[in-house]
């Protein structure tokens, strides 16, 4: 039986304050200077750095959550994606099985624990396990997309914090290493015991609206809690800066109350990092509207996209949304022309192999 995913959204994000503005700014500062000082290195020195295929103690898997991705990260790195076998019971319970060895061997893992969320975090629980029992010398789970992240705090008298619980489970499965995308909550690396490196897909969307050059911008926080994100995104694009303030009266039912800065006119940009219902973003696009904005766009890292989100997205005055692939996009998502996918393959891949190779990875997230 297919299982549904439970959302919870909460209007105080709990971000990291200057801490997480101060590492994606240095994250964007270094993938521009790495992506010019590529092509400043002679062809010679470029295939030196890329000996990923003559490894013999690295090797790549991944789940079924988004087989694409882990493909275009083994394409970037030179590594194709491991032999294995994933399979199901009638009664849906995993079976997975490695058909390769992996003894003494430094494993990738990669798999977003996407819809359906509990199934595709089962199975990368089961995957690890099978790693840590074949002897792999380490395991580093790559989670494009942590579910249950917005679960980071009790905001209510007797709920779980389920974003610490899936770090246990993690790290009792047997992972030694995490990489994560654009975390709903920064703190949530604080969960875990073992090393995490957080990267940002911000270098990926600024570039796109960089090369889109929107007249008029005005970069747009949905939130409080986004003004970070927004300030950063707003810094890189030389635009100003604009808030919506929102009352959230239920899980995935928002009130957006007004909107703070001047829009009138100008090309809006939202900025966030889930899309879940879509019901935030299309009352916001609204209340810009509503403001006098000429055009409205939006840009986030998960097109989560559950219940009616297509269908609002499909209906809303919308002018384009970006995401990236750390979620595959659904079939009726993709037939959506206003979604435009970007990739974050080649960030995934550079922190790979800075991994791998015990270099620094502070120049991709820090």
């Amino acid at each position: 039986m297919e299982v549904g995913t439970l959302t919870v959204t909460t209007e105080d994000k709990h971000r990291d304050g200057g801490q997480a503005e101060a590492k994606e700014a240095a994250q964007f500062a270094a993938a521009e200077a790495a992506a010019k000082a590529k092509e400043a290195k002679p062809a010679a020195d470029r295939k030196r750095t890329r000996n990923l295929s003559e490894d013999k103690r690295f090797k790549l898997f991944s789940g079924t959550a988004n087989r694409p991705l882990a493909d275009e990260i083994g394409r970037h790195i030179g590594v194709p994606v491991g032999e294995s076998k994933i399979q199901r019971f009638a009664d849906g319970e995993v079976y997975f099985q490695l058909l390769e060895n992996v003894r003494g061997v430094d494993v990738f893992v990669v798999q977003p624990t996407c819809y359906p969320v509990d199934q595709h975090l089962v199975e990368l629980l089961v995957m690890i396990d099978a790693l840590k029992r074949a002897s792999a010398a380490r395991i580093t789970v790559v989670v494009p997309y942590y579910g249950y992240a917005r679960q980071d705090r009790k905001d209510r008298p007797r709920v779980a914090i389920s974003a610490k619980l899936i770090a246990d489970l993690l790290t009792t499965a047997g992972a030694n290493r995490a990489l994560f995308v654009d975390l709903h909550a920064a703190q949530i690396q604080g969960f875990f015991n073992i090393p995490v490196d957080h990267l940002f897909a911000s270098p990926v969307l600024v570039s796109y609206f960089r090369e889109l050059a929107l007249p008029k911008l005005t970069v747009v926080s949905p939130d409080a809690g986004g003004v970070e994100r927004a300030r950063f995104f707003a810094q890189k694009v030389g635009a100003p800066l604009a808030i919506v303030d929102k009352r959230r009266t239920d899980m995935n039912v928002t009130e957006v109350m007004n909107v703070i800065g001047d829009v009138a006119d100008k090309n809006c940009l939202i900025i966030d990092d889930i899309i879940d219902t879509a019901g935030t973003l299309v009352k916001t696009v609204d209340a810009l509207y509503a403001s006098g904005a000429a055009a409205v766009y939006a840009c986030a890292s998960h097109p989560v996209l559950s219940g009616p989100a297509i269908d609002r997205i499909a209906a809303s005055r919308l002018v384009q949304l970006v995401v990236t692939n750390t979620i595959p996009l659904r079939e009726a998502a993709q037939k959506l022309p206003k979604i435009k996918v970007l990739s974050i393959a080649g960030l995934l891949g550079a922190a790979i192999e800075s991994i791998h190779m015990e270099t620094s990875v502070s120049t991709l997230f820090s």
